[in-house]
């Protein structure tokens, strides 16, 4: 696994939520910065990478309960 600036579980949350969350704690990241988002199921598994990506973050890992996002 790629080392990780910060963490952020979202298994609570659904969508759009786990977005929500996601990008609130990327916003007070420096640029360059990894997250590791921990979550549960199949609706953020799917729209989860594709979003951050079109945010113009770099999704390092998309795994079943695990992405790492390099803030862009």
């Amino acid at each position: 696994m790629n080392h990780a600036d910060h963490e952020l579980d979202i298994t609570r949350d659904t969508c759009p939520m786990t977005f929500v969350r996601a990008r609130l704690q990327l916003d007070r990241m420096r640029s360059g910065q990894v997250l590791a988002l921990r979550f549960r199921g199949e609706e953020p598994r799917r729209n989860l990478p594709r979003t951050l990506a079109e945010q113009g973050h770099e999704v390092l890992e998309a795994g079943e309960e695990l992405i790492l996002v390099r803030k862009g």
